[in-house]
């Protein structure tokens, strides 16, 4: 090849390099405008309330549709990603963040809140969150463990940043002006999403800008249309509906991996469960610190030491999981890390006072940083790197049902037995019987394939009598990433 030839190749394949760099700092801010925003709700709950004197079962349905339409709207952005590029996708959630929060503003009753607040901007950050993290993929290949590392920063800085800003705001202008801002700020998705252009590679194809174009079933059918020969069978046309909605439905949601795999369908079941207790504390801690006589500065403060700490925690988390001696073992440190939070809600049982419940959140978020450092990783490990996108697809998807229904549930108990306590009694049970059920559960799993390997042929490799860890080789530069990584982070 000349040099010329290789010249152009090189400046074909951007990856790793120059403009990749960008990309990662657009996809940090993309991660603190998205995934971070929903830490601050918490500050506005009690003002909320009196405005539309609401309870606290109906509030709280506001961060819950937020949160489980950001996290359950993977497929929905996949096929968004796979049909027009990163780049809209990211743009299009920008501008859907933006006018959900503007026209919250103007809301008149709760119920607009959960359509303005709750589905549009959840759906937008959901699209901006998600293709941002999948366009890593395409411009990272050597450094992606590193790239997603980096950007997952984010999550941290919003979980700081947004409740002192969002408490000083509505000190200054209350709440609706606040959410006039707001919506301003999250229109920097677009401005993010505008930096991740289409990468192109050597045979000057974009990888995620594909153009729209006819599956080859309807362009024969337009041929047979313009030749004048009679449609198919309604009962084959029918039939062939079906199984293209079956083949959509197991690539995206794997129901067949959860039936065939213990270990993903022990796995899943945990998380799941383990949800329905893990938002509580972001949702009520505010509010149970100012009915506890904090002032409501200080109170803000609590959910942005959770974010501050998970800055420097989570990736000595992730280093520490990535060790030799974890291998084979990662589901056992990510119990222990669920075990820990569980536990933690205890202290405000104890006292509401704020020295100690600055202590509650230190150790908090000591332990949300296992879980959310871990709980991909663990993923990994259970399913084949080749499904485990359509593995994700269903893991979040029973995950935004919890994180949906979890909250007002509690508040529901909160209003009936006027006990905030109850709160963190109920967060505590969720979490420590997940984490009882996954130890115990694998504990068992792996002990039975020990048994089932040892009655067929000894083995020399200790490391497979493990729990089905699945060994992924490192992708080379000229394969392409994946269509779609529906990859969250909590």
């Amino acid at each position: 090849m000349s040099q010329g030839g290789a010249a152009a190749c090189e400046a074909a394949k951007p990856q790793d390099r120059g403009w990749a760099w960008m990309v990662l700092l657009a996809a940090v801010l993309l991660q603190g405008l998205t995934l971070g925003f929903p830490s601050c709700i918490g500050v506005f709950f009690t003002d909320l309330q009196h405005e539309f004197q609401a309870s606290n079962s109906e509030t709280s349905w506001f961060p819950s549709i937020m949160v489980a339409v950001l996290y359950g709207g993977g497929p929905l952005c996949s096929i968004l990603v796979k049909r027009f590029g990163c780049r809209f996708a990211v743009m299009l959630g920008g501008l859907l963040s933006g006018v959900g929060m503007v026209s919250s503003s103007f809301c008149k009753s709760i119920s607009q809140l959960y359509l303005t607040a709750g589905l549009i901007t959840g759906l937008g950050s959901c699209f901006s969150f998600q293709a941002g993290v999948t366009v890593l993929g395409y411009y990272f290949v050597r450094w992606r463990t590193l790239a997603n590392a980096m950007a997952s920063t984010g999550v941290s800085l919003g979980f700081t940043l947004w409740p002192l800003l969002s408490q000083y705001l509505l000190d200054e202008m209350g709440w609706r002006n606040t959410f006039l801002i707001f919506g301003g700020i999250l229109l920097n998705c677009c401005v993010c999403g505008a930096i991740m252009r289409p990468v192109q590679l050597a045979s000057e194809s974009p990888l995620q800008s594909p153009k729209p174009a006819e599956a080859p079933g309807r362009k024969a059918e337009g041929a047979q249309l313009s030749n004048g020969a009679s449609s198919p069978h309604p009962e084959l046309q029918q039939q062939t509906r079906r199984t293209a909605c079956f083949q959509m439905l197991q690539k995206y949601l794997a129901f067949d991996i959860f039936c065939q795999n213990k270990g993903y369908q022990i796995y899943t079941i945990g998380v799941t469960w383990m949800m329905m207790g893990f938002a509580l504390p972001h949702v009520y801690l505010v509010p149970y610190a100012i009915q506890n006589g904090v002032e409501e500065r200080r109170a803000a403060l609590l959910i942005s030491i959770i974010g501050f700490i998970n800055i420097f925690i989570r990736p000595l988390t992730g280093l520490l999981s990535g060790h030799r001696v974890f291998t084979g073992r990662r589901i056992y440190l990510f119990s222990l890390a669920v075990l820990l939070c569980g536990l933690s809600n205890f202290i405000c049982v104890i006292s509401a006072e704020f020295s100690v419940l600055i202590i509650y959140c230190v150790i908090l978020s000591i332990a949300m940083s296992g879980i959310g450092a871990l709980t991909f990783q663990v993923l990994m490990d259970v399913v084949e790197i080749d499904r485990f996108s359509s593995a994700l697809g269903l893991f979040t998807i029973l995950e935004s049902i919890m994180l949906l229904i979890g909250p007002p549930l509690t508040g529901l108990l909160v209003d009936i037995t006027r006990d905030f306590h109850y709160v963190f009694y109920n967060s505590s049970f969720f979490l420590i019987s997940a984490a009882l059920f996954m130890v115990l559960s694998f504990y068992a799993l792996e002990k039975k394939n020990k048994l089932k390997e040892a009655s067929k042929v000894p083995l020399d490799n200790p490391s497979r009598y493990h729990y089905n860890e699945m060994p992924t080789e490192p992708q080379s530069e000229s394969q392409s990433p994946p269509a779609v990584m529906y990859i969250t982070s909590i």
